[in-house]
């Protein structure tokens, strides 16, 4: 079996930032992703990474791929992890689903978040035949269609702005009165003369035959008194939230009512050689500077553990 001073699990920022420093401290180390860039690669304008201005999420992915390919770092790339724990030696056992093990002194779990299904009926059924997770993925797909984005964030308000731009008609369904993203963002989809909010929206259904053509909500604005409404539309893009992926790691691992992994402010875990950064943790806000910030310090953090080891 395989030894490595350090493994880290992931693919977008956290573990690309993670890859960089692990290279330059010359540590044994790889990086095993199920698909590198991660969440990243699926954003769409990127208006707050220092040093860009404005660049979108698979440019952005891919800059990350070139940085790590410059220190030749070892990457494992379209394997997923199926389980992290402590075997009978103290070190840390990394299980692979495509049956691959490896040892470690230390670990770094930066494994992200995957998109929260709306769970209605429908949605299932029509995954991949007109739902979609992933605006920048799927939204070339449906040029002058009629589409609906389910969500009241920052990647609904994203999709919206993309898809404004690609479909004919965008419809913005927020089961909420307002928004809970950025005003820049609200404004620009606003001025959108193919765009139509509609606040205080339940999506109950998404209908179709082969491919989706219609979605059924509620319409629980003060005028509307809970009333079933349908729209027809091509496609349906949900945006409503991630579901950390955390369920790799082993159950004596703590973590939030959410799922997050709990890190203190060095990145540890409550398991000796054990860290987690990006997303996957309960670092309070979401974003992509925090998760490469997060990736530095799990990786300096398992330097000083690993020295400790050596003294």
């Amino acid at each position: 079996m395989e030894k490595y001073d350090l493994i880290i699990i992931g693919g977008s920022a956290a573990a690309t930032t993670a890859g960089i420093y692990a290279a330059r401290r010359g540590l044994n180390f790889k990086i095993i992703s199920k698909d590198l860039g991660g969440e990243v690669a699926t954003s769409g304008e990127i208006g707050n990474w220092p040093g860009d201005g404005m660049t979108d999420g698979i440019a952005l992915a891919d800059k990350f791929r070139k940085h790590l390919e410059q220190y030749k770092v070892d990457i494992e790339e379209g394997v997923e992890v199926e389980r992290v724990q402590k075997d009978e030696s103290g070190t840390l056992l990394v299980k692979t689903k495509n049956g691959q093990n490896y040892n470690a002194k230390t670990v770094i779990v930066a494994t992200g978040v995957h998109p929260r299904p709306l769970n209605v009926s429908g949605e299932r059924e029509f995954r991949n035949k007109g739902v979609s997770y992933c605006t920048t993925c799927d939204g070339p797909l449906f040029g002058g269609k009629i589409v609906a984005v389910v969500g009241g964030g920052n990647s609904a308000l994203e999709s919206g702005l993309m898809l404004a731009d690609i479909a004919s008609k965008v419809y913005v369904i927020n089961k909420n009165p307002g928004f809970k993203g950025d005003d820049m963002l609200i404004e620009n989809l606003k001025k959108k003369q193919n765009v139509e909010i509609i606040y205080n929206a339940n999506t109950t259904e998404i209908v179709g035959d082969q491919f989706v053509t219609g979605l059924r909500y509620n319409d629980n604005s003060p005028t509307g008194e809970g009333k079933p409404q349908e729209l027809k539309i091509d496609g349906a893009f949900i945006h409503i939230g991630m579901i950390p992926n955390s369920e790799i790691v082993s159950e004596e691992v703590e973590k939030n009512k959410f799922g997050e992994i709990k890190v203190n402010a060095n990145c540890e875990t409550n398991i000796s050689g054990l860290y987690a950064a990006g997303d996957v943790t309960d670092v309070p806000f979401k974003q992509i500077v925090i998760a490469a910030g997060q990736g530095c310090i799990a990786t300096l953090s398992a330097v000083q553990y690993l020295n400790r080891l050596n003294i």
